[in-house]
């Protein structure tokens, strides 16, 4: 039987299909891996065409100048040092290409190595922020770059500038591999622990500085006058004081004091300025006009061509699909009933920029620039945050501004997560929310923003002797207030126990000062017990050239004498001592003549208002009652007259009352305190008089008392 085969077959056909089905997933991998690659490397190169455009647009810029600073620091780094970091590129000893950008948010150094493919150029390529070099690489050629940038990083402060960072870099990177690597070991282990100190200072800083100053210039020369007044007038009143007309030591001259203090306010007022010399707060130059400007004119002829201006030192954050999309809708609005242009700017806003990081002063200055009305919509590429405001469209600019939404101003968690914050999803919406926005009958316009600080006064330190200054003064005489109150205090501690130990009579001119009207029979006894035996003490010293004088000592000290029975000792024990405090007196008032003469004065009178005060000037009508025209001549001191000339009902409570006296004035009580008013010779006679009545045993001086012993005369000089 045959086989009968069909025209136009062939019987092999099916065993190569079979063989060609066999064979196909092994021809299908290949091709498979083949298209997973192509789509990787498409993949790739989407995701990295944001960083080449970026890197394209900088190494256009390298191209043309292999130093490109930023306009959009200002503040910190001026366009116009430009010239300045290109002189220190050429330290470094090889080409070297310098980029002065803002903070980046991708890899500085896949930046730097994308810009260095698309300029196609060997050399030293750098990276500087607003702080200073933070990044560098080099291609093609040798340079220690790590070893510069550690000691960058250890040896500046953190304030030093960005023109200062580019220095200290080039400086290690010319040293070579060998002296670099040494200096970075060397700074590591220096500054392993501790920063270098600041290079500058801060307002709050020159406050302190200011403050204290006010309070050294006030406290130190006012306690040098407050306190040596006082410790000279302690020591004039403390015990064994010189009398008056003594050498007074050179330390004690009343114009010493004045010049020290005046010394003293002129070494601080020179040490302060001296020492805190700062002026400025910050490294950063002064910026010219131009470069503040820079940026807005920039944008601003961008917008005039585009709607949409990326900026294109950033990484973008739009693909091109959200780029059309924007335009497209853009134009849409514009066409729309009550609509208007719409200008988008994707531009970093920065502390250091011309505006200060304020997105309604910049919108406000490229809407200045450009003369056009619009809607102006500030998107931040670093922040992901979103500004918009009305500049003449008859929109509802409130609305606008205030009530747009959350996720669409600041976005949600996912737009603070995405490196993009999303901003091409949200610049749509944003162009729905302006379809949907109500119109209103009128344009309407933003309030003006309140302009940016001068950045040049934002960096002057106030003048020293300014600001807390004042207030430091306030402090500090307050202070010498509060220094001289501890001193007062310790003297006075001081005196109390020194007067205790060895109780000395204080200086005349005090007296006045210090008697009390009544006064206990405690005080009394003191008074006595420190003037006899100074009186006493003072007469083996003492020499007297007045014949009056010498008689006058004799008798004053004959008659103190004779009320104690002949010994000051019975003084030192209140149970020995006369109890009669009109004696106490007595004997107080006839050793303060002693003395008086033993200085060579002979003062008759002593005041009758109070004896206690001391030497009278003159002798007064008085009042000595407080009704009733109760008048006396009296004997009175300095202070006790003038007291009687401006306020005479204030005599009478100025009289000197004894214990016990009943309130009566002393000279009304009984003893020898009657003849006071008198003079100090009626009252040497009446205490003699006393003595004969109460049988006291002594001499009473020239005339020779029976049962007495002559008191010897003073020495004479010789």
């Amino acid at each position: 039987m045959r086989t009968v085969v069909a025209r136009g077959t062939d019987a092999r056909g099916p065993v190569r299909i079979r063989a060609l089905l066999t064979l196909l997933p092994t021809l299908l991998v290949p091709l498979f891996l083949l298209l997973a690659s192509l789509f990787a490397s498409a993949t790739t190169t989407w995701a990295a065409e944001p960083e080449s455009a970026q890197a394209a647009h900088l190494a256009a810029r390298l191209r043309t100048n292999p130093v490109h600073v930023t306009d959009q620091l200002p503040r910190e780094i001026p366009r116009s040092t430009a010239p300045e970091f290109a002189e220190l590129a050429k330290r470094t000893g090889v080409p070297t290409y310098v980029l002065v950008l803002p903070p980046q948010r991708g890899d500085d150094r896949e930046l730097l190595g994308a810009v260095h493919d698309e300029l196609g150029r060997d050399g030293l390529y750098v990276l500087v922020d607003g702080v200073g070099v933070t990044e560098a690489a080099a291609f093609g050629v040798r340079a220690p770059v790590e070893d510069a940038l550690t000691v960058t990083t250890y040896e500046l402060p953190y304030d030093a500038g960005p023109l200062r960072s580019m220095e200290r870099f080039a400086e290690v990177v010319a040293q070579g591999s060998a002296k670099a690597a040494a200096r970075a070991d060397a700074a590591r282990e220096k500054y392993a622990d501790d920063d270098p100190p600041a290079q500058y200072i801060g307002p709050t800083d020159r406050d302190n500085q200011s403050f204290l100053t006010g309070i050294l210039l006030a406290a130190v020369p006012l306690s040098l006058l407050l306190v040596t007044a006082y410790v000279r007038r302690w020591r004039g009143r403390r015990p064994g004081a010189a009398r008056p007309g003594a050498a007074r030591p050179a330390w004690g001259r009343p114009w010493l004091a004045p010049a020290l203090a005046l010394l003293a306010a002129g070494g601080i007022a020179l040490t302060a300025t001296l020492l805190f010399d700062q002026t400025r707060s910050s490294a950063a130059p002064a910026p010219t006009a131009a470069d503040l400007s820079a940026r807005v004119d920039r944008v601003a002829a961008g917008l005039a061509k585009d709607p949409v201006y990326e900026d294109p030192e950033s990484r973008s954050v739009l693909e091109a699909g959200q780029s059309n999309r924007l335009r497209e809708r853009i134009r849409s609005f514009a066409r729309s009933a009550g609509g208007g242009p719409v200008y988008v700017a994707l531009v970093p806003q920065l502390s250091e920029d011309e505006s200060a990081a304020d997105p309604e002063l910049f919108a406000a200055s490229v809407h200045e620039r450009l003369g056009r009305a619009g809607v102006y919509v500030v998107a931040d590429p670093h922040d992901g945050f979103i500004t918009v405001l009305n500049h003449g469209l008859r929109l509802d600019s409130t609305r606008l501004y205030f009530d747009l939404p959350e996720p669409i101003a600041y976005g949600d968690d996912a737009a603070d997560e995405a490196d993009d914050h999303l901003l091409g999803e949200r610049l749509d919406r944003l162009m729905t929310y302006l379809d949907d926005s109500p119109r209103t009958a009128e344009p309407e316009h933003p309030s003006a923003p309140a302009p940016a600080s001068d950045p040049v006064s934002e960096t002057t330190l106030r003048p020293l002797f300014s600001g807390d200054f004042w207030p430091g003064l306030l402090l500090g005489a307050f202070a010498a207030v509060v220094l001289l109150t501890l001193v007062a205090g310790a003297l006075g501690i001081a005196g109390a126990v020194i007067r205790r130990r060895n109780p000395e009579p204080l200086p005349t001119e005090l007296l006045p000062y210090t008697a009390p009207t009544e006064p206990s029979a405690a005080y009394l006894l003191m008074v006595a017990r420190s003037e006899l035996r100074t009186l006493v003490r003072d007469m083996g010293r003492g020499e007297v050239d007045d014949p009056a004088a010498r008689a006058r000592l004799r008798d004053c000290a004959d008659a103190a004498l004779l009320l104690v029975d002949r010994d000051p000792g019975r003084l030192d024990d209140a149970a020995t001592a006369p109890q009669d405090p009109a004696i106490l007196v007595a004997v107080t008032l006839l050793a303060r003549a002693g003395r008086a003469a033993l200085a060579g004065e002979l003062n008759d009178l002593c005041c009758g208002v109070n004896p206690l005060h001391g030497p009278a000037r003159t002798r007064r009508h008085v009042r000595v009652a407080p009704e009733g025209p109760h008048r006396r001549m009296l004997p009175v001191c300095a202070e006790c007259q003038d007291t009687a000339v401006v306020e005479p009902r204030t005599i009478p409570t100025l009289l000197l009352r004894l214990p016990g006296g009943e309130g009566a004035p002393y000279y009304e009580t009984e003893g020898p305190l009657s003849a006071v008013p008198q003079d100090i010779p009626r009252l040497i006679a009446a205490v003699r008089d006393w003595a004969a009545a109460t049988g006291t045993t002594g001499t009473t001086g020239t005339t020779g008392t029976p049962g007495t012993t002559a008191l010897a005369d003073p020495p004479a000089p010789a």
